[in-house]
């Protein structure tokens, strides 16, 4: 099975090319062939994520909000947090997570807990409500993307599935690095010292 094609306005590009690193930029630790390989994939995760920004908006307008269940999926996962950790967890600004966990309070899906090692402070555990929540959201995405991909083969979607997972894998584990690398590149008028 051959891999469709991305539409070059999908790259995120104002002129829609797929070549955002300038030729003669200095990149020496990397090959033309990674770089390729490089523009490639960001393109590829450009377009999964303009779909899934649809997806969000969709699903927004029939009141899931895709930031309630990231809080919800992180809070289940981390177990009862303060609100700073949920906020580094998630990438977030702790001001912009205190308001969404107050409508989340609010809804009955998240509770404040009294922090046993900080009696001033509270601690931030998903309801059981929630919980059921997110287990509806799970079975409902697990059924549509079985009916997405139900016409691949076995093996293909296997082998999928796990080199998606070791991309996960590596992404977060060079995230830090990714996002200073992406700053520093944009700072430098493409990558020109």
């Amino acid at each position: 099975m051959s891999a469709p094609e991305i539409d070059a306005s999908a790259s995120g590009l104002a002129d829609g090319t797929n070549d955002p690193v300038e030729p003669g930029s200095v990149q020496p630790d990397l090959t033309q062939a990674e770089i390729d390989r490089g523009q490639r994939l960001a393109s590829v995760l450009f377009a999964f994520g303009k779909q899934q920004a649809a997806v969000a908006a969709r699903m927004s307008k029939v009141g899931v909000d895709r930031s309630a269940v990231v809080l919800l999926k992180n809070l289940y996962v981390l177990g009862p947090s303060r609100a700073s950790a949920l906020a580094e967890a998630i990438h977030s600004d702790p001001s912009t997570v205190s308001r969404q966990v107050a409508a989340l309070v609010k809804d009955g899906l998240v509770e404040r807990r009294a922090d046993p090692e900080d009696g001033r402070a509270s601690l931030l555990a998903i309801t059981d409500k929630g919980t059921a929540l997110l287990e509806r959201q799970r079975a409902g995405l697990a059924l549509a993307l079985s009916r997405m991909v139900r016409h691949w083969d076995s093996d293909d979607l296997d082998a999928f599935t796990t080199l998606f997972e070791r991309f996960l894998a590596d992404h977060a584990t060079y995230l830090p690095q990714l996002i200073t690398e992406c700053a520093a590149y944009a700072r430098s008028e493409g990558g020109k010292q």
